[in-house]
């Protein structure tokens, strides 16, 4: 499949991860992906904080969030953005992928879930995902 990099140009992402290695690839995965708006924070509580101080909807479209965090756990950190808006786009990025965990998860209405290690190809698919959502979000608003 032919990778166009204009597909995303227009999403702007808020990576939670608390390993910097992993929030460093995943900036790089997205930047290569043409994403060249990213922000990231190292926990749940931080990127709350982030998405709080401005007008969320305008500054971020999608959040990608590890699980496990300290301070506040990427399932906590869903809940609280399902609360103020309940139609974010939400990847969950996580070692967990156990029943119970995917179960829980998309009780939150998560959008998505995306299991470590992934590779561009997955990664690629779910923005996919993510950008019909966002379109379809738009043409409801409009």
């Amino acid at each position: 499949m032919k990778d166009n990099r204009d597909d995303f140009k227009d999403i702007k992402v808020l990576v939670v991860d608390d390993d910097m290695s992993t929030l460093n690839l995943i900036r790089r995965m997205l930047l290569d992906l043409g994403i060249t708006n990213v922000f990231t924070s190292k926990n749940g509580a931080e990127a709350l904080q982030l998405l709080g101080s401005v007008d969320g909807e305008d500054f971020i479209n999608l959040v990608m969030c590890d699980w496990k965090m300290p301070k506040m756990s990427g399932i906590e950190m869903l809940k609280q953005v399902r609360t103020c808006d309940p139609d974010m786009p939400f990847l969950m990025i996580t070692g967990q992928a156990d029943v119970d965990s995917v179960i829980e998860a998309k009780a939150h209405s998560v959008t998505g879930y995306i299991k470590k290690p992934f590779s561009m190809d997955e990664l690629r698919k779910k923005l996919r995902i993510v950008t019909r959502i966002m379109k379809a979000r738009e043409t409801s608003v409009a």
